[in-house]
């Protein structure tokens, strides 16, 4: 998986929950961080941006094929 760098502030008690969590998960606190932010991320119901394009062309594509087997059966 790609990182991505980038400056985040933390009041004192949140960064020592988040160093004992992540020593206690055997992880470095980036990474335990990372996976607390995508958890939390999926337990609130955000995902993944959706690529339009890639449905655009799943669309023509079905919309092509439905439409010769339309031609096909008469």
């Amino acid at each position: 998986m790609a990182t991505r760098k980038v400056t985040l502030s933390f009041d004192e008690a949140a960064w020592s929950y988040a160093e004992q969590a992540a020593a206690r998960s055997g992880m470095s606190p980036s990474a335990w961080i990372s996976k607390a932010a995508r958890r939390e991320a999926v337990r609130m119901g955000v995902g993944p941006v959706p690529d339009v394009t890639a449905d655009a062309a799943a669309d023509t594509a079905e919309l092509a094929a439905a439409e010769e087997a339309m031609r096909a059966s008469g």
